[in-house]
């Protein structure tokens, strides 16, 4: 006698956010722990190292959130081709 364990696999849906598998919520309880035993206990290490924290912030803000502005793919077909040159007159 078989048994197909096939359908009883754990592999998260394709487009399943990272947060809704087992992994995420695994490391968000974690990052949560960390969070309160940090804030509870070592609470003057984290203001000594916000001012850290905050210039790290600047370059992966760079980073992380040019992903919107289109900047992939210049062709020279952009907004510019419709701007009047110098010369023109309106």
């Amino acid at each position: 006698m078989t048994h197909d364990h096939s359908s009883h696999a754990t592999k998260p849906a394709a487009g399943t956010a990272w947060y809704r598998t087992w992994t995420g919520l695994a490391g968000l309880g974690v990052a949560a722990l960390a969070a309160l035993y940090l804030s509870l206990f070592h609470v003057t290490h984290v203001l000594d190292a916000l001012p850290f924290l905050l210039l790290l912030l600047c370059p992966l803000m760079h980073v992380f959130m040019h992903g919107g502005h289109g900047h992939g793919g210049h062709d020279g077909n952009g907004d510019d081709a419709n701007r009047p040159t110098k010369g023109d007159t309106p």
